[in-house]
């Protein structure tokens, strides 16, 4: 990245980050994934905090925090009397 004008990283930005924010709606439907979508958003406007991985961190919330949340809460216990 040292060949890369100053500057033009964050001009880039500009154009990824509305596109960042509907992927990340697209790709997590729900309240969380509107949330991630704003939050990416602002996080790619911001000059130098292209250092967070917004979407690996989503996907581990996803896939890996809120999925053990999920097991627990859908218990069905059926009566067989």
């Amino acid at each position: 990245m040292a060949s890369v004008p100053l500057g033009f990283t964050e001009i880039l930005d500009l154009g990824w980050a509305p596109i960042a924010g509907y992927l990340m709606t697209k790709l997590y439907p729900g309240k969380s994934g509107v949330t991630a979508g704003v939050l990416t958003t602002i996080e790619e406007l911001m000059p130098g905090m292209d250092v967070i991985p917004s979407f690996t961190i989503m996907w581990c919330y996803t896939y890996l925090i809120n999925s053990r949340v999920e097991k627990e809460e859908n218990v069905i216990d059926v009566d067989h009397t």
